[in-house]
Order: structure tokens, then C-alpha cells, then sequence
């Protein structure tokens, strides 16, 4: 892995670990089939939550290794969308002018669209990222 990739942090991984219960880290770290199910079990009934404690580093590992670095920053962006999301921060951040505006006027597209940014959004970086390295 080379140095500079490091995309993701354990700090926030630990932060988004306390609303875990909700997914919210396991989102960040790239499974949102399993922060869905976090989502709606809360966190398998506190269980699975309490266990991922110690299961952060490994996740931070892994989406290092699974995620690629660039100018946007996985961790400004997620705490973005985290936090503001229904204002469309996140997406005025990436660039996403129209997008942003329609997630200001809408609440986050009536939460539809941060649920599927909440599922794509480490890919939607990735992405933006390559194609910065091509220009």
C-alpha cells in the first residue's frame, strides 16, 4: 500500500462508531449492506455494534487498501454528508453544483438521496479521485 493512501481515518471510524448502532461507520468504511442491516437492527440489537469496536482497524485497513486517494478527502466528505447532508455540503464539496442545489431545496432529495449516497458515496470519491490523476 503506498503511504499516501490512507483514505480513511480510525479517529472518525471511532466517532461514527458511537451512532454505529444506526451503521453509520460501517457505511463509512465501505459495506453498506451491513450498515442497512445495522441500520434497521440497531447495530444486531447493540451486539454486533459492541463488537465492531474492535473490528475498526481491520475495516480501516481494508478500505486503505480498497479505496483510492486524491484531492476530495474521503473524511471531510463523510462528515459532510454525515452531518449536513440534507443541505448538500457534501455534494457542493465534490463539485456536484446541481445536485448540491437540488439536495438544498429538497431535504436531501426527501432523504432518498442521502440513503444512496450513504451506500455509493466511498465509490462517487474513488471515482472523482482517478479521474483527477488523469487530467
Amino acid at each position: 500500500m503506498p503511504p499516501n493512501n490512507d483514505t480513511h481515518s480510525k479517529v472518525i471510524g471511532y466517532a461514527l462508531w458511537v451512532l454505529g448502532f444506526l451503521g453509520a461507520h460501517r457505511f463509512y468504511y465501505g459495506k453498506p449492506v451491513t450498515g442497512t442491516l445495522w441500520f434497521f437492527t440497531l447495530g444486531l440489537l447493540f451486539v454486533g455494534w459492541i463488537i465492531d469496536f474492535f473490528l475498526i482497524p481491520a475495516m480501516d485497513r481494508e478500505a486503505d487498501l480498497r479505496f483510492m486517494a486524491g484531492p476530495l478527502d474521503y473524511n471531510v466528505t463523510w462528515l459532510l454528508l454525515t452531518f449536513l447532508g440534507i443541505f448538500g455540503v457534501h455534494r457542493f464539496y465534490q463539485g456536484k453544483w446541481f445536485t448540491g442545489l437540488l439536495y438544498l431545496c429538497t431535504g436531501g432529495l426527501f432523504f432518498v438521496g442521502i440513503l444512496y449516497d450513504f451506500w455509493t458515496l466511498n465509490d462517487q470519491i474513488t471515482l472523482q479521485n482517478a479521474q483527477q490523476r488523469t487530467h
